[in-house]
């Protein structure tokens, strides 16, 4: 089981428990209702619904996004170096207690 801490644009955090690995963090905070993590393209990287700000600690742990991922985060309203799409960020044992902050749609 990992631990998820999604920061809300008001301030609150929400702390999520994945039963498995075989999440995304877009999956994970669909499931849970995390507002702002919508998700409308069902994960294919199309809509940028799921937008988050990786924590600085965890950028190293999560990795680069791809060229193709760069090219939709461009397209959102807050674009930053430590942005990511949910949908790209895969969890795995390494990633318990990833902190991403939720982007402003």
């Amino acid at each position: 089981m990992l631990k998820i801490a999604y920061l809300l644009p008001g301030g609150e955090v929400l702390e999520i428990v994945s039963p498995s690995d075989r999440d995304s963090v877009m999956e994970l905070g669909r499931r849970a209702g995390v507002p702002g993590i919508v998700g409308d393209c069902g994960g294919f990287m199309a809509c940028a619904t799921c937008h988050v700000h990786v924590a600085p600690e965890w950028r190293d742990a999560v990795g680069s996004a791809s060229e193709e991922e760069q090219a939709m985060i461009a397209l959102t309203a807050d674009p930053r170096p430590d942005s990511r799409l949910g949908c790209q960020i895969w969890l795995h044992p390494g990633l318990d207690g990833l902190r991403v902050a939720v982007a402003p749609h």
